[in-house]
C-alpha cells in the first residue's frame, strides 16, 4: 500500500471502540480505510450493526495526526507493515475474522511454504516441561517448521531457544510496540531471533503496557499457526486462552498430559478431557497427526516387515484400512469405535512396523 493508504489504515486501527472485526466490516462496506474515515456519519450508521456508540471515537483529524506520528516511528525503525488484504500478510491469519487489520514486523520472517506451529505453556515451566519442549523441537527439526511463541518467560523462551539451536525459523509475537522489549532480560535474544525469523506485533509505540494486551497477542500466536502445542499449564493461564482461540479457529491443538495431582498439568489435562486437544505423549505425534512429510530425497523408505505381529486393536484398524483404501484419521476412529488420540497412537505404532503410511491431509493407507 502507499504511504497515504497506510496512514489511513493506522488511523482506523487506532480508533477507540472499533476493533478489527468492526473495522473490516466498515472497510468491506466503504471500500478502504480512507473511505471509511471520509464517509458521512449518517451513512455509516446505516450499516447493519454499526451504532452511534461504535462511531463515537471516530474523529478523523485527531486520528490522522496520531497515525502520521506513528508512521514516522515505523519509517525511522525500518519496521515492515502488512495490511490484512496484502499478499505479505500471514496467510492463515487472513482467515481469522478478528486478525489485526495492520500487522507490524521485524526481522526476516517467511511463512510461505512452511509448516507453522506455536508452542506455549507455563511461565514457571518445570524441568520435565523444558526437556519435553526441547525434545519436541529437536524431533520436528527435520520437517523444517517455523516455531511461534510469545517471547515470555518459561515455555516461550525455551521454544525460541530450541528453534535457534536447531537452526529453525522462530517468530515471537509481542504484547507491546517495538519501542520496548519485555521481559528486558530477553533482549539478548532479539538479534538472534531477527536473524532467524523475527517479531510480530499489532501494538503502536505509543501503546501503554497493559496485561490485557497479552490476551490480544495470543490470537496472533494461534492465528498464524496450523497447530498450537501446550506444554504445561495450570488450571487457568494465558496458554489456555491461546489453545481456546486456536480451537475456535478450527486449528489442531495438542496438550502434554500429566499426573492429576500436578498443578502445572491441570490445564493440559482439561484440554484433553474436554476434547479440545490431541493428547501429546510423543513428539512424533505432531507430524503424524498433522500428516507432515520430510521434504528430502534422502528420506528413508518404510519397508513392510515380513511376519509382523499386530495387536488386536491394530488388527481392527488394519482390516478396516485394507478394505476401505485411503481414509482420514477421524473416519478411522469413528468406524473402529476408538478415540482419535488412541487411533493416532496406534497408527504411529503401525507405521513404525511398516504396515501403514501417512499421506497428506491426515490420510492413511495400508502398505
Amino acid at each position: 500500500m502507499t504511504e497515504n493508504e497506510l496512514i489511513y489504515a493506522l488511523a482506523l486501527q487506532n480508533t477507540p471502540k472499533i476493533g478489527d472485526t468492526i473495522a473490516k466490516k466498515l472497510i468491506a462496506h466503504c471500500g478502504s480505510p480512507e473511505a471509511v474515515l471520509n464517509e458521512k456519519r449518517e451513512n455509516l450508521l446505516k450499516i447493519d450493526g454499526i451504532g452511534s456508540v461504535i462511531l463515537s471515537g471516530l474523529k478523523r483529524d485527531d486520528q490522522l495526526k496520531r497515525a502520521e506520528k506513528e508512521f514516522e516511528f515505523i519509517k525511522k525503525n525500518a519496521i515492515k507493515v502488512s495490511y490484512f488484504e496484502d499478499a505479505n500478510y500471514p496467510d492463515k491469519l487472513k482467515h481469522c475474522i478478528d486478525g489485526p487489520i495492520v500487522l507490524f514486523e521485524t526481522g526476516s520472517i517467511n511463512l510461505k511454504q512452511s509448516h507453522v506451529v506455536s508452542i506455549v505453556g507455563a511461565r514457571k515451566i518445570t524441568t520435565q516441561g523444558i526437556a519435553f519442549c526441547e525434545a519436541l523441537v529437536e524431533t520436528l527439526a527435520p520437517y523444517n517448521p517455523v516455531i511461534v511463541s510469545g517471547f515470555a518467560y518459561g515455555t516461550d523462551i525455551t521454544a525460541h531457544k530450541a528453534a535457534l539451536k536447531h537452526k529453525l525459523q522462530t517468530v515471537a509475537c509481542l504484547a507491546h510496540g517495538f519501542n520496548r522489549i519485555y521481559p528486558e532480560v530477553h533482549k539478548k535474544y532479539v538479534s538472534k531471533v531477527d536473524e532467524n525469523g523475527g517479531f510480530f506485533s499489532e501494538f503502536w509505540s505509543s501503546a501503554g503496557f497493559d496485561r490485557k494486551h497479552f490476551l490480544r497477542r495470543n490470537r496472533i500466536i494461534a492465528g498464524v499457526s496450523e497447530a498450537t502445542i501446550v506444554i504445561e499449564s495450570a488450571e487457568k493461564g494465558g496458554s489456555l486462552v491461546t489453545a481456546d482461540i486456536a480451537h475456535s479457529y478450527n486449528r489442531d491443538v495438542f496438550a502434554v498430559p500429566g499426573r492429576t495431582t500436578d498443578t502445572q498439568s491441570m490445564g493440559c489435562n482439561n484440554l484433553i478431557k474436554f476434547q479440545k486437544a490431541h493428547m501429546l505423549t510423543s513428539p512424533l505425534d505432531v507430524p503424524y497427526i498433522l500428516g507432515w512429510e520430510i521434504e528430502s530425497t534422502s528420506k528413508p523408505v518404510v519397508q513392510k516387515q515380513l511376519f509382523v505381529e499386530l495387536t488386536d486393536t491394530e488388527k481392527v484398524i488394519y482390516n478396516y484400512l485394507k478394505g476401505n483404501d485411503k481414509q482420514i484419521l477421524d473416519t478411522i476412529a469413528i468406524h473402529c469405535s476408538m478415540p482419535i488420540f488412541k487411533v493416532a497412537s496406534i497408527l504411529l505404532s503401525m507405521e513404525l512396523k511398516g504396515v501403514v503410511r501417512p499421506l497428506p491431509g491426515k490420510l492413511f493407507e495400508v502398505i
